[in-house]
């Protein structure tokens, strides 16, 4: 499947363009402005991974029209893309082939984890929690940027003052690896003792009910029995709900399921996202596979762990 800026920017908020697909429209809510870059990257992940190949522009631009994604904002996001490494250009005579990069592919087998493969919740919890509170003079302020970025992408939220928490125990120096924050940071991992509220101190790091309402936007666009009636086709309908439910997990922490309300909207949406899938994935690849045209290309180099996120 299927984001330097920082790793919580990365893939589609690392500057997915500013022209924004339309995306479905069902009578049940509003469609999130899915830019461009997100649907690409989803695209990619489902795809190109794996497959050694590039394909050529003219696929991107017949595939991305059923999404309603016009050539323009094709050809632009293609070549911002380009520009931030996520992918390589492939001259072929005269046709412009783009493949993956070690940077995209990291980004991709990231996505890819957190959608199949973990999981939205967190239901092994062992009770410990890694605590990181930094200081650094308010001129850094690029510096502080890149370390909360990294942080938000990590699953950690702020208590304020410097201080952040993320549920289970979390290898830091991974997070934080090259920004050279050495002696600014300090670290702690082990339980919550009385007489802490934990479920008040949740609420002060994470934003639980933003999280909620975009679980809950997504179950009223697709937990139905027969979800955007007038999309093109499958393959538009997988490309959309996948690209959305990945923004979702994206931001979610995973926080442990005994402190999350009862009627936690994610436990449906993922049930949603599963059954879908099996209906959707088997005829979605067929008209993907059939716009395909590419040629063979070289692996990735192995990606830099600092980068991988």
């Amino acid at each position: 499947m299927g984001s330097d800026d920082g790793h919580a920017e990365r893939a589609e908020r690392e500057g997915g363009g500013s022209t924004g697909a339309p995306g479905p429209e069902p009578d049940g809510g509003p469609s999130p402005r899915l830019r461009p870059q997100a649907l690409m990257l989803t695209y990619l992940g489902n795809y190109v991974l794996g497959r050694d190949i590039a394909v050529f522009s003219g696929s991107f631009i017949e595939t991305f029209a059923r999404l309603g994604v016009g050539e323009h904002a094709v050809r632009s996001t293609l070549t911002r893309m380009v520009r931030r490494g996520l992918l390589a250009r492939h001259r072929d005579g005269r046709r412009m082939h783009f493949g993956l990069t070690a940077r995209s592919a990291a980004i991709l087998h990231d996505g890819e984890e957190r959608v199949w493969r973990r999981g939205v919740l967190n239901a092994d919890w062992d009770g410990t929690w890694t605590v990181l509170a930094f200081s650094m003079p308010e001129s850094w302020q690029r510096a502080r940027h890149d370390l909360r970025a990294r942080l938000t992408w990590a699953g950690f939220g702020s208590l304020g003052n410097g201080t952040w928490i993320a549920p289970s125990r979390r290898d830091v120096g991974a997070i934080v690896g090259e920004l050279g924050l050495e002696g600014r940071l300090k670290v702690f991992s082990g339980p919550a003792e009385e007489p802490t509220d934990v479920p008040a101190m949740l609420r002060e790091a994470f934003d639980l009910d933003a999280l909620a309402d975009g679980y809950r936007a997504f179950l009223g666009r697709w937990d139905r029995p027969d979800p955007l009636p007038d999309a093109p086709d499958d393959l538009a309908r997988y490309l959309w709900m996948t690209t959305e439910w990945l923004q979702l997990v994206r931001d979610d922490p995973r926080l442990p399921v005994e402190h999350l309300p009862d009627d936690w909207p994610a436990v449906r949406g993922q049930q949603v996202l599963l059954e879908l899938r099996d209906r959707y994935e088997a005829g979605a690849r067929r008209l993907a596979d059939a716009a395909i045209e590419s040629i063979p290309v070289p692996p990735p180099a192995a990606p830099d762990t600092a980068d991988a996120g």
